[in-house]
């Protein structure tokens, strides 16, 4: 059976046993390291953040698209519509190379 995830105070309480910091300093720090990831994805930061070593958050702009009809690919021969989008902002987290070590 597999295992539970660990529950962030679980998180919390095993970095601060790792490291010998107080939790309530490694909450701070956490709480300080989602700020600056809130800065870089934010609309006017660069639209990226990177954790040296784990991931990239990127933000990818995606045009909005009109409402077409298309053949439906589960029934041959019968057309489908495809609702309208509007342009959003879509987060993508890419593994960098020491995250992706971890799961081999």
């Amino acid at each position: 059976m597999a295992q539970k995830a660990a529950t962030k105070t679980e998180i919390l309480n095993n970095i601060a046993e790792a490291t010998g910091l107080a939790r309530k300093d490694v909450g701070s720090v956490l709480e300080a390291l989602s700020g600056e990831i809130s800065k870089g994805v934010s609309k006017g930061g660069p639209g990226q953040f990177t954790i040296p070593g784990l991931c990239k958050i990127v933000v990818q702009d995606k045009p909005a698209t009109q409402a077409t009809t298309r053949p439906n690919p589960f029934k041959p021969g019968e057309m489908m519509e495809v609702k309208a989008k509007p342009a959003r902002r879509v987060v993508k987290v890419r593994p960098l190379k020491n995250l992706k070590d971890m799961v081999a």
